[in-house]
């Protein structure tokens, strides 16, 4: 749109609103219906969303898919879901999925499908025919709106809100457990944040698992690795809890183990190695240290990266166990994980120890 017919209103909006505009604010600015269509058919501009147009020709940058479907949604929508998540760095960026915004339960804004791109006469470069322009929208509607956002260029919900509502999108409560715990300590959100904001707008579903991934999380556990080792060899096996992230003194510097099992009268730590920074030559050297100050405390330890403790938990939970009765803990229960049975049968109780178990 050639800036001398471009009234300046609407020019302020569209540099505000990178290039994108609605029906109603064309209206506003005093630019007729008739005009628009004739723009859209010669191919001047591109129609993003239902009422939503664009003054360029090209593919849209991921701001300005953003952008669209805030001005779609209207002044209070908000980024939330996977698009909050997507910009506060909790999983990585997908231009292929819808984006999704939250705005007050009383408006009436729909989800909205993909866009294409279709024919026209214009003469300016533009994205092929077919192709994808806006992945769509998904309306969400809360009753907490103007409790849970931030007020940035493009508002999204707050760190810990988007946290809760990823995982309550899941499809199933063990998902949604995982998926806060994760969301939590990769981002390293504030607990107490989350706690609080699950208080005041008790999310419909997955209550109880919310609830349990806030204790797991209260307890220590900093990793997703640190949640397999909990629950599916510790819970799973019915092994004792460990204490987690316990300081220890080593070359005058406060360090942290993940497990340790004093708590229950054994000196047994065990390490979860699942962090790229353990290839990390300071990291590296720390570790040993921490590793002889362990030796010579006389302390057990034990050390499990994510694959064995995620793909094979039966077979760390027997390793632990096993140094667990070495050094005196004796189990007053049965082994409650079905999977285990097949090692049962065929090694028996002697199998675990090694002949040492009474």
């Amino acid at each position: 749109m050639p800036p001398e017919q471009t009234p300046r209103e609407l020019q302020v909006l569209l540099d505000a609103q990178l290039g994108l505009v609605t029906q109603a604010q064309l209206t506003a600015c005093g630019f007729p219906r008739t005009r628009v269509r004739k723009r859209l058919e010669a191919g001047h501009w591109q129609r993003v969303l239902h009422g939503v147009y664009c003054v360029t020709t090209g593919p849209l940058t991921r701001p300005m898919t953003l952008m669209a479907a805030l001005i779609y949604g209207g002044g209070p929508a908000l980024l939330s879901h996977r698009t909050a998540a997507e910009e506060w760095g909790i999983v990585p960026a997908d231009p292929s999925v819808p984006v999704h915004i939250t705005v007050p339960y009383r408006l009436s804004a729909k989800g909205q499908s993909p866009t294409y791109v279709g024919g026209g006469s214009a003469r300016f470069p533009v994205p092929a025919v077919g192709s994808v322009l806006h992945p769509g929208v998904v309306v969400h509607r809360s009753r907490a709106h103007a409790y849970i956002g931030l007020d940035t260029a493009m508002p999204r919900t707050t760190l810990a809100d988007t946290a809760i509502d990823l995982a309550v999108a899941e499809p199933t409560a063990r998902a949604a457990y995982v998926s806060l715990i994760s969301s939590v300590t990769n981002r390293r959100i504030r607990l107490a944040d989350v706690r609080q904001r699950l208080q005041e707008r008790t999310p419909r579903r997955y209550r109880r698992a919310l609830k349990d991934a806030v204790r797991l999380l209260a307890e220590g556990v900093q990793s997703v690795l640190e949640y397999h080792f909990a629950v599916d060899v510790e819970q799973a096996h019915g092994l004792p809890r460990a204490d987690r992230q316990g300081p220890v003194i080593v070359d005058g510097r406060t360090l942290w183990e993940d497990c340790e099992y004093t708590g229950c009268g054994i000196p047994l730590i065990v390490r979860l190695d699942g962090r790229w920074s353990h290839s990390m030559r300071e990291v590296k050297f720390r570790d040993r240290r921490r590793d002889n100050a362990a030796e010579l405390a006389g302390r057990p330890r034990l050390v499990f990266g994510y694959e064995e403790t995620v793909g094979t938990p039966c077979v760390v939970a027997q390793e632990v166990e096993r140094v667990l009765r070495r050094e005196g803990w004796v189990r007053r229960d049965e082994n409650p994980c079905p999977a285990c049975e097949s090692f049962w049968s065929e090694w028996g109780p002697e199998g675990l120890t090694g002949g040492e178990a009474a």
